[in-house]
Formats: structure tokens, C-alpha cells, sequence
């Protein structure tokens, strides 16, 4: 085994400017284009204040050496930065300025992370493919260390369906992702939507939900406290996808879907699935409504489903998804550097991995930092390589000069 690792983050972002989104714009909606640009800027200058100011003046001084922003959209720039980071490769959703950071703009018609399915279905669908199209492109530089993710809206199934199909078709290996919020639509556990869980797994395309959205000024109207609250209740609008998924029996109808879920931590999951197992078995608190309730569409425990279908692409990762790695599964964790988001670990990643992974033993380090990722996102080890030896982290980078080279011991994998 080599001394270095494979280091794949599976959670990373790109997008370009404004000006060359538009290119990408079907022209029939380049007039909304250029208007919903115009509103986003005053917006923006609406909710500008010395806090951000003082970020921005911080953090751009901070990566200004790195090309700044550059990496977003320049793939020269990029492969600079994740050799300097020592990423291998890395899973691309779209994105790459979600907080006004500067530089690139967000996808067009807000149909990425902010995605909840209010927009208008034509313009968001637009936007996706706009995306989309430039992505494509984008992937095909240094292909064997990109993996993109592309944007299907859940509108119109069909068109959701003829979408998934193209991304294979692109080579877009990294999947698909759907609105973490469905307002107005049928959620997720509806058999409306068994087509495209079907075109999905037939494609091996993984589906994720990314965090990003959560409570706005329509939930909770301007009260104090709001971004406060929104930063609280961000992580449960992005995992509720997951019950709806298992208890509605769409890993029962398709077993071979992988479903992740993007930055959005794992240091929830163990007792969110104990008690779904617990009503699975029938329970105490669950007597009066009968197990057969919370069996009905399903053979399997909840837990066992996870362990199968699903895996938490936990981004930077804090202290609590290490420490309970047993109880949410060593093979359902990965690892993602949120590049170029300031919120992630570039242009620190390699300190970010010695504080976090230093103690964890190597066999289960290599399996979340890259290895897993490797497999659901069917990146070639081979291809990979000579990144690998040229700038992969060394065992004593991330675990000190005597390493880490005990293996885990007998634990039970999975939640």
C-alpha cells in the first residue's frame, strides 16, 4: 500500500461568472436571465454590512495568493489548488458562491442548492441545464479527478427522467442532485416519483440532497433571530429527505439506488435511525398504532437500509461524526474539502485532515478520505495514481512521524 492517500472529497463546487453562465442560457430566457441578475444584485446590496465587508476583505486576502476565486471556474487553477490541498479527485455540485463570497455567480434561476420547488418550473428546468451544459464542459479537463453532479428539478418527472439519462450520457458520473425542499410538490416517498429513483439506479448514478436551503422570511416572516434559527434548522430540511426515502419504501422498490446526503453532517444519523428501527421492531411507544404500520413497505429495519443504499458525504467533518464513525458506519462516511467555500478546509486541508483523522486508524482513514468515494462514484484507482504519489497526504502528514497503523478492530459497521 502506498504511503500516501487517496484523498477524494465528495463534496466540492464550481460555477462560472454571470457573464458566461449566460452563454449557457437557452436564448429564449436570456431577458429573465439578465433580470434575475439585476434583482440578485440589489438584493445583495440590501443585505450588505460591515460583517460581511470585514469578511470579504479577510478572506479574499486569505486565498489571494491561491488565484482567488479563479479555481471556481479555471480547471488550471483548480487542479493548482487540489494539488496544493493533495485532493486526488473530487465530486463537483454546483454552486461555488451559495454566500456571496464574490466572483462567480450562483446558478441561474436559483435552481441549485437554493432549489425548493416555489420557482418557476420552466426557468428553474432552464437553469439546470444551463448548469448543466457548462459542467459537462468543465469535467472534461483532467476528467479522471472530476466526478460532476447534475441539477434535475423534480417538476415534471419525464423531463426529470430525459435529464438523468443525458448526465449518463455525459459521463457525469458523480449523479444527480434533487431539491432538498419540494414545497408544492409531491415529497419523495410519492410512487409519482419511481421513474426517476429507476432511471437513476439503472444509470448507477447516485442522488444526493445537498444542505443549503432551510427556513426563510416566508416560514418565519423577518423576526429576530432568523439567521440563527435558519442555521439550526438548515441540517433537518436536508436530512428529511432521508426518512421519506426509506419509510416510503423507495430502497425496498430499488435496491441498488445510492442515495447521499451533502454537507450536512452525519453526527445525527445514529439516533434518528435507532428510532426508526425501534418503531420497525414495535416498541413500546408504538404499541396502539401495531407494528404492521411501520413495517408496510418495508422487509428490512430501517438501519439495514442505510447501511445498503445510503452514505453521508460529511464535508469537512467535526469531532462528533469521527467520534461516532462506528455508530453511523465507517463505509457509509466520506469526506469533502466544500471547495471554494470559506465554511471548508481549503486552502487548509492538509492541517484539517492531521487534527481530525491523526488519531483514526489508518484502514478506516483511507475508506472515508477516499477509498469509499472511489467506489460509489466509480472513479479509476489506476487513473488516479500518479496524483495519488505526486500530492497525496503522507501517513505522517496526517497521523505524525511514527503513523497510525493499527487497524479498527472488530466493530460492527453500519448505524
Amino acid at each position: 500500500m502506498s504511503d500516501r492517500y487517496v484523498l477524494i472529497s465528495t463534496d466540492s463546487h464550481a460555477g462560472p461568472t454571470a457573464e458566461r453562465y449566460r452563454e449557457y442560457v437557452d436564448p429564449q430566457y436570456r431577458d429573465a436571465f439578465d433580470q434575475a441578475a439585476r434583482e440578485a444584485e440589489e438584493l445583495a446590496k440590501l443585505r450588505d454590512s460591515d460583517d460581511h465587508r470585514k469578511f470579504l476583505a479577510e478572506w479574499n486576502a486569505e486565498i489571494g495568493i491561491h488565484g482567488g476565486m479563479k479555481g471556481a471556474y479555471d480547471p488550471a487553477v483548480r487542479d493548482k489548488e487540489m494539488d496544493h490541498d493533495g485532493v486526488a479527485a473530487e465530486v463537483i455540485f454546483p454552486d461555488a458562491d451559495a454566500a456571496g463570497v464574490g466572483g462567480v455567480s450562483r446558478t441561474p434561476f436559483t435552481a441549485g442548492l437554493g432549489s425548493t420547488g416555489t420557482a418557476d418550473p420552466e426557468l428553474t428546468l432552464a437553469g439546470a441545464w444551463a448548469h448543466n451544459r457548462w459542467l459537462a464542459e468543465f469535467c472534461q479537463h483532467s476528467p479522471e479527478r472530476r466526478a460532476g453532479v447534475a441539477i434535475v428539478p423534480m417538476h415534471d418527472v419525464q423531463k426529470a427522467v430525459r435529464l438523468i439519462e443525458w448526465a449518463a450520457e455525459q459521463n457525469l458520473h458523480g449523479g444527480i442532485m434533487i431539491p432538498t425542499k419540494w414545497i408544492g410538490l409531491p415529497s419523495y416517498n410519492d410512487p409519482v416519483y419511481h421513474p426517476v429513483w429507476a432511471a437513476a439506479a439503472e444509470a448507477g448514478l447516485p442522488v444526493h440532497t445537498h444542505s443549503g436551503v432551510g427556513p426563510d422570511e416566508s416560514d418565519y416572516g423577518y423576526t429576530p433571530g432568523l439567521i440563527s434559527i435558519y442555521t439550526t434548522e438548515a441540517y433537518w430540511w436536508a436530512a428529511r429527505p432521508l426518512w421519506c426515502l426509506i419509510l416510503g419504501g423507495v430502497f425496498e422498490r430499488h435496491p441498488t439506488l445510492r442515495y447521499g446526503l451533502a454537507e450536512n453532517g452525519a453526527w445525527w444519523v445514529p439516533d434518528i435511525i435507532e428510532r426508526m428501527d425501534k418503531k420497525w421492531e414495535g416498541d413500546h411507544s408504538t404499541r396502539k398504532f401495531g407494528p404492521s404500520v411501520f413495517r408496510s413497505e418495508l422487509s428490512m429495519k430501517p438501519g439495514d437500509y442505510v447501511n445498503r443504499n445510503v452514505f453521508f458525504a460529511a464535508s469537512v467533518m467535526g469531532e462528533a461524526e469521527v467520534e461516532r464513525r462506528y455508530q453511523i458506519g465507517v463505509d457509509n462516511l466520506t469526506w469533502g474539502s466544500d471547495y471554494p467555500h470559506p465554511e471548508g478546509t481549503w486552502p487548509h486541508t492538509r492541517e484539517w485532515l492531521a487534527e481530525r483523522f491523526g488519531g483514526v486508524p489508518q484502514d478506516e482513514a483511507r475508506r472515508i478520505l477516499g477509498l469509499t468515494a472511489a467506489k460509489l462514484y466509480h472513479f479509476d484507482l489506476a487513473a488516479l495514481a500518479p496524483h495519488v504519489e505526486r500530492i497525496g497526504p503522507t501517513v505522517a502528514e496526517i497521523h505524525g512521524v511514527s503513523g497510525v497503523h493499527g487497524v479498527s478492530g472488530v466493530h460492527e459497521a453500519g448505524v
